[in-house]
């Protein structure tokens, strides 16, 4: 499939190509009318406007593009942070754009990173079917990193969040527990874990699962509202599964303020295996993700594409690793 064009953008809304490139440069030059159909035929055709310089810049703009959810309480910060270390000192440019979750917000950052002819989009927010659409014809590097679809848009650089749904429940099983709780997180990589959690506890024969949710990302001050639903179950859990670190400090806060042992009266369990895990009395039980691990594949893919090498890995599994300590 070509790379669609101005003109196929005047062709389609009726309009010379002059007007198209007015409307791109000062829209407010351009009759309202007018103006709306180009924003609809370009929207139609898929057309990405050419921001750099001139228009003259070479095919590596050396300008590489990081869309995340969000960075406040975020379990990406280290691999994020490693990756725009390694890719300022080889002298690329790091565009961070803040997603949230919101699609719209999502499409004019993609838009945005595209019409600046980016070497390289690095993703770890969800994309919806148009936004996948739009970046296989860009032809664009697209690299989804922590995540792990079986249809990559382009490259997936992360791990199976089944199966490590599946790991937790099988260790929960072998410590002995016999009540878990488990605290999905509402994000589709935390309802994967939930899942082969879920899936794999029924497997092993396992009873008496309860579940609760939270927003994204998970605050520490979620804890509160989480342990008070807990509490109003017919039978406390005992062991308590958290989407994240954060919220699994939160919990055994709340535990120890209401009178309950760690992980005597009740186990918590995390994710992510930030540095506080290791730090907190207790220590947390989490799953280690290797962020720098991420943060190197993704560069060396990057920096094989810009050489011209063909990568024919379109999924990197860097795994995963859990980590027993003292609170479950």
């Amino acid at each position: 499939m070509s790379v669609p064009k101005l003109e196929d953008v005047a062709a389609r809304a009726g309009v010379s190509p002059a007007t198209v490139s007015r409307f791109l440069n000062k829209p407010e030059v351009v009759a309202k009318a007018t103006g709306e159909r180009i924003q609809a035929a370009i929207v139609e055709t898929g057309y990405i406007p050419n921001l750099m310089a001139g228009g003259l810049a070479s095919s590596k703009s050396r300008l590489v593009a990081v869309l995340i959810p969000y960075i406040s309480n975020s379990i990406f910060d280290a691999t994020i942070e490693a990756m725009v270390e390694e890719l300022s000192a080889g002298d690329t440019n790091v565009m961070l754009g803040l997603t949230g979750v919101d699609p719209a917000r999502t499409d004019k950052l993609i838009r945005a990173a595209l019409s600046r002819r980016v070497d390289a989009i690095i993703t770890t927010g969800e994309m919806t079917a148009e936004h996948q659409a739009l970046l296989r014809a860009s032809k664009t590097t697209v690299l989804q990193i922590w995540d792990f679809p079986a249809d990559p848009i382009d490259i997936a650089i992360g791990f199976s969040h089944v199966d490590l749904g599946r790991d937790i429940a099988r260790f929960l099983h072998t410590r002995g527990y016999r009540r878990p709780h488990v605290i999905t997180a509402a994000g589709s990589r935390a309802r994967l874990r939930r899942d082969g959690i879920v899936s794999e506890w029924k497997a092993l024969g396992g009873e008496g699962m309860t579940e609760g949710t939270v927003p994204i990302p998970s605050r520490f001050g979620y804890a509160r509202g989480a342990f008070a639903d807990m509490r109003r179950l017919d039978e406390r859990p005992d062991v308590a599964v958290c989407g994240s670190d954060f919220l699994a400090m939160g919990l055994i806060v709340e535990a120890q303020a209401a009178g309950l042992k760690v992980p005597e009266d009740l186990a918590i369990m995390g994710f992510g295996n930030s540095s506080n895990a290791g730090e907190m009395r207790p220590t947390i039980t989490s799953v280690d993700i290797d962020g720098s691990r991420i943060a190197r594949e993704a560069i060396s893919v990057i920096r094989r594409r810009l050489k011209g090498e063909d990568v024919p890995e379109r999924r990197i599994d860097v795994g995963f690793r859990l980590i027993a300590r003292e609170s479950a």
